[in-house]
């Protein structure tokens, strides 16, 4: 099993105070559900929209970082079956459209696990990926190719507590 090393850039977000950081725990799924709403309630007052938004999310495996990433998706109403993009690399949803304006057409999956390092990413045409403002992107083991990530990451740890329960801390958890 690999074990995580959280990059210097998300580190360095959290302990620069840049962003709020807290931790939530989750006994269950929904539990999980819940951290995901507060997530993208405050992800939606507080990120830049000029361009992607990307949110690293680091943690060993089976620490819940597909899960919280499914939980996003349900939230948001996409009704594909998103499962682990780890053999895929990447996976690409649509978001329904709600209502009136929404920020995010396309939630965009992707795990850089197999991954060694940042120029890997372009196979994924990640710059257009980055400079789309409509993709809200969702990055599993950013600490793999973080050469290739922007400074503005949102960043997200993911810990194994107990069976069932984890821990979500980062930027944006209330």
């Amino acid at each position: 099993m690999r074990k995580t090393r959280i990059c210097t850039r998300c580190e360095s977000a959290f302990f620069r105070g840049k962003i709020g950081f807290m931790a939530k725990t989750a006994r269950n799924l929904g539990e999980l559900k819940l951290v995901a709403e507060g997530f993208l309630k405050k992800l939606s007052k507080g990120a830049a929209a000029d361009k992607a938004v990307l949110v690293g999310l680091s943690g060993d495996l089976g620490s819940g970082k597909t899960a919280f990433t499914k939980c996003v998706a349900t939230i948001l109403g996409v009704d594909d079956t998103v499962t682990s993009p780890t053999f895929v690399l990447e996976k690409r949803y649509n978001i329904p459209v709600r209502g009136g304006r929404q920020r995010f057409a396309r939630l965009i999956h992707i795990d850089a696990y197999r991954l060694n390092k940042g120029e890997e990413m372009n196979a994924l045409d990640w710059e257009a990926t980055l400079g789309d403002k409509q993709n809200l992107i969702f990055l599993e083991w950013p600490e793999q190719v973080s050469s290739a990530l922007p400074k503005n990451m949102i960043n997200l740890n993911f810990e194994y507590v107990d069976d069932g329960v984890r821990s979500i801390s980062g930027d944006y958890i209330e």
